[in-house]
């Protein structure tokens, strides 16, 4: 067999290891999804009428907030999910798996590729789950094209893919698994100080620069561009470099400290 071929063989066996663990052991995805999930309800039925007030500008409207809400939760829900990345790669290094692994006729690189593929696999599943609980409290989608709908998916698993990565580099650095949910930590934090709830410019002055110069808020900005038919602007291609750079930052990270000879 080519090394192409075998590293095609090995990650696939990583990812059916990965996605029988998830299968297993589903508290953690179900623990990370509640988040994005209780934020969605919270901002939507106890926030919303006065968020869409100040939003807007006029009288309050929840369905017009809850459109706005959506596309920032779905991917706060990714950065959610990916903090599980974190913990199992840390728990794969502790436990000596990994120590296994490195003895084994295995591609070296099937082990983080199981990983991530398996990762985003999840991301996905995770978003549709979340995607149809704000369908179910009133979002709609009606102006977008199938175009578009196929673009906001690529959109969203090449955010994942991104995220994962950087993930999986803090699994690999972290000597446990509390250690690694901690260091992921900011997956969670940087939505929330993005324009997921808000408007860049309805943020005070010396806040904006925190807010828009980040990755989620482009990728927010592209997401509901798609879906809802606003302006996208410079967040396109803003969004595709984020994730084009994480993911790549990740990799060689990753690959980097997996690599290093074991103490």
């Amino acid at each position: 067999m080519s090394a192409l071929s075998l590293a095609v063989r090995d990650s696939n066996t990583m990812l059916r290891r990965n996605l029988l663990h998830a299968r297993r052991y589903p508290s953690l995805t179900l623990n990370l999804l509640l988040t994005p999930v209780m934020l969605l309800l919270l901002f939507v039925y106890i926030f919303g009428d006065v968020m869409s007030a100040g939003i807007g500008g006029g009288g309050a409207d929840r369905s017009e907030y809850i459109a706005y809400l959506v596309p920032g939760i779905v991917l706060m829900t990714i950065g959610s999910t990916t903090i599980g990345t974190a913990v199992s790669v840390s728990t794969d290094m502790s436990e000596g798996i990994i120590a296994r692994f490195r003895t084994m006729a295995i591609h070296r690189s099937s082990v983080l590729v199981g990983h991530v593929v398996g990762s985003v696999l999840q991301a996905v599943a995770s978003v549709v789950l979340v995607g149809a609980v704000a369908v179910a409290i009133g979002f709609r989608s009606t102006d977008a094209s199938v175009l578009e709908w196929l673009a906001a998916f690529g959109l969203l698993v090449l955010f994942a893919t991104a995220l994962t990565w950087i993930a999986v580099g803090m699994g690999l650095i972290s000597p446990n698994a509390e250690a690694a949910s901690n260091n992921a930590l900011p997956l969670i934090f940087l939505p929330l100080i993005s324009s997921t709830f808000v408007p860049v410019d309805a943020m005070p002055g010396w806040f904006q620069p925190i807010a828009e110069y980040q990755p989620f808020t482009p990728a927010i900005e592209t997401l509901r561009g798609l879906l809802l038919g606003t302006e996208i602007g410079h967040n396109g291609w803003l969004a595709v470099l984020w994730c084009v750079g994480l993911a790549a930052l990740g990799y060689v990270w990753s690959k980097s400290v997996f690599n290093r000879d074991p103490k």
